[in-house]
């Protein structure tokens, strides 16, 4: 979430989330492996969109949030909706803002439903309006009833790849994380994390993907194919 979007929801009224606001710097290091996006990739796009806003390219990093809706990242279309209320880099538009709040905070105990409802709470009867048709275009992309199933089946299908891959021994390079400080190194695919260490990484970020939507089952730990040991190194 930008440092920009932290200050302006203050200014405007609408609560933020209980964090504290990173740095451009902070933002423009983030570490986004690209070897995520075959898993969860919500996840992978709200980190590209947060890297881009911090590198002040944020057209792209606009680009990157939607993107990272689209696959039921509910902090991206939380930012989203703040950038649309507070005019950043773009039009205020405050219609779009209470369509994408209400969209970050569709599951039970949301964080962000405080910010959608003091928004809400401030519509004038034609913003509610306009709300509800953005929201009746918007939900077939963005919402969990859509988003979230697509996005389960990313990381289901995924998870499944790594399930093929498992052995005793086996071990798996994410690509953009786990890459040999040696390129002579890369036929070696034993310097990579064990297949089992990068399944409990994923899952623990997947918790964190799904997290308050009903919908949400884990794929569980990884069982043994054929017995017969397995590395992965892509290219």
């Amino acid at each position: 979430m930008s440092s920009t979007a932290l200050a302006a929801s203050e200014t405007t009224g609408i609560p933020a989330p209980a964090s504290s606001a990173p740095s451009d710097a902070e933002l423009a290091g983030a570490a986004c492996a690209i070897g995520e996006e075959q898993f969860l990739p919500g996840d992978y796009y709200y980190c590209l969109g947060t890297q881009s806003y911090g590198l002040h390219h944020f057209g792209q990093a606009q680009k990157f949030f939607a993107t990272a809706a689209s696959w039921a990242s509910k902090p991206a279309q939380y930012v989203l909706g703040i950038m649309a209320l507070d005019g950043d880099h773009q039009p205020a538009n405050r219609p779009l803002a209470a369509a994408w709040l209400a969209l970050a905070s569709e599951r039970p105990q949301s964080d962000f439903a405080a910010a959608s409802a003091t928004l809400d709470a401030s519509l004038a009867p034609a913003e509610r309006k306009a709300t509800d048709q953005l929201l009746a275009r918007m939900r077939p992309t963005y919402g969990d009833a859509t988003a979230a199933v697509r996005a389960e089946k990313r990381y289901e299908q995924g998870m499944a790849r790594l399930a093929h891959l498992t052995g005793p021994g086996g071990h798996y390079c994410m690509a953009g994380i786990t890459t040999p400080a040696d390129p002579s190194m890369a036929s070696t695919p034993e310097q990579c994390p064990p297949i089992q260490m990068m399944t409990k990484a994923i899952d623990q970020a997947a918790v964190k993907v799904f997290e308050g939507w009903s919908g949400h089952v884990t794929v569980g730990p990884l069982q043994q194919v054929n017995g017969m040991p397995a590395t992965h190194n892509p290219g």
